[in-house]
């Protein structure tokens, strides 16, 4: 395909969105390479990706560049047909989120280093979305976060909590701290369970490097906030079985997942290539499916607004504390970072994915008087 050719068709989608090429708005494209729309209608998202990356093309606010594309659909178009196609097809023979690979997406990105999570996340380390309705700043989203799932789940003292992906134990540390829970939590990254169970000293907590599929035991109280993203379509009902068989009969399942408004088989290309490694966003048919028989959906809780205002925190302070990270990591990998940011950001804000809150029980039982917002 020429150049030109490329631009006319690039010029004529944007446009519907209301970005120009070379405009003056904070979302529009300034153009640095020449084959940079070639590049991108022949890789579809993965080449939209590694083009910025590679400083082909620039955005002064990428969140709203990608807020537009989003709501005007233009994703459908560049999203790389030949390369999904044989990527689903892949993902229906493989699986691609097995034991033997859970412990890649630890290696990968939680573990890339703390000091990049640390002068990222609030100063308990949540690294998922916070909760804004009354909260003022990142600190405080991110422990009315931490408090609204313990209210969610009728957290008592002395209850016995899993926590499935804990990352850093934020919550864990939190339940242990505010409601005298005891809480074991699994992860797959050797760096999170180092700073974890170091952060956690002294409290009821004892953090472990384990995939969830292997916990044994029984609980009062099952949670994950984060985890569900790296489980698969092909484990939804894998996870769902390990709740099942680790929660005791009167206990109180919850679930925190960022959520697809369809069915998908795989994760975005750019995405799981980067950032996520066999990552997928699971979608309210493949949960409800999952859950069929062996729960009671008690409470379904959209709160995916509260994401990107989260997002834009973190770019923030990760953009504030770079002078102090560029040392360590290279301008390649803060444009990657700062696209995976402002990207979700834009995903949130256009409503093409959702953050879902689920608490779940055990079929027979009468429905819990827990806070529920």
């Amino acid at each position: 395909m020429a150049e030109q050719d490329a631009v006319r068709i690039f010029r004529k989608l944007l446009s519907s969105a209301g970005i120009a090429i070379n405009g003056d708005n904070p979302w529009d494209l300034v153009i640095n390479h020449p084959d940079t729309f070639k590049r991108i209608l022949r890789q579809g998202v993965l080449g939209l990706g590694e083009s910025y990356m590679d400083g082909w093309w620039d955005c002064q606010a990428l969140d709203q560049f990608f807020d537009r594309v989003l709501r005007a659909r233009i994703d459908r178009v560049i999203r790389g047909n030949l390369w999904l196609a044989w990527d689903v097809w892949k993902a229906m023979l493989v699986n691609h989120q097995k034991t033997s690979r859970a412990y890649e997406v630890g290696v990968r990105h939680y573990d890339i280093g703390n000091d990049l999570y640390r002068a990222m996340l609030d100063s308990r380390m949540v690294y998922t979305c916070g909760y804004w309705k009354d909260a003022r700043n990142l600190d405080e989203a991110q422990e009315a976060k931490l408090d609204l799932v313990c209210r969610k789940v009728g957290l008592k003292p002395g209850m016995k909590v899993l926590d499935l992906g804990c990352g850093w134990g934020s919550f864990a540390r939190y339940a242990a701290e505010r409601y005298g829970a005891e809480v074991v939590g699994v992860t797959v990254s050797k760096e999170q369970v180092e700073l974890g169970n170091s952060l956690c000293s002294g409290l009821p907590v004892d953090i472990r490097l384990q995939d969830y599929r292997s916990v044994k035991g029984k609980f009062d109280r099952v949670v994950s906030i984060g985890i569900m993203e790296h489980v698969g379509y092909k484990n939804y009902r894998t996870y769902m079985e390990v709740v099942d068989h680790t929660l005791k009969d009167d206990g109180i399942g919850f679930f925190h997942t960022i959520g697809g408004n369809v069915s998908v088989k795989i994760g975005n290309p750019w995405t799981t290539k980067y950032i996520f490694p066999n990552g997928q966003i699971p979608s309210i048919a493949q949960l409800g499916k999952a859950m069929e028989g062996l729960f009671v959906m008690e409470d379904w809780h959209n709160i995916g607004p509260d994401y990107d205002r989260t997002l834009m925190a973190w770019h923030e302070s990760f953009e504030q504390s770079w002078p102090g990270l560029k040392d360590r990591y290279s301008e390649r990998f803060r444009r990657m970072w700062r696209f995976y940011l402002l990207s979700s950001a834009g995903a949130f804000r256009s409503r093409s994915v959702q953050l879902w809150q689920v608490v779940m029980t055990k079929p027979g039982l009468r429905q819990p008087a827990c806070r529920l917002s």
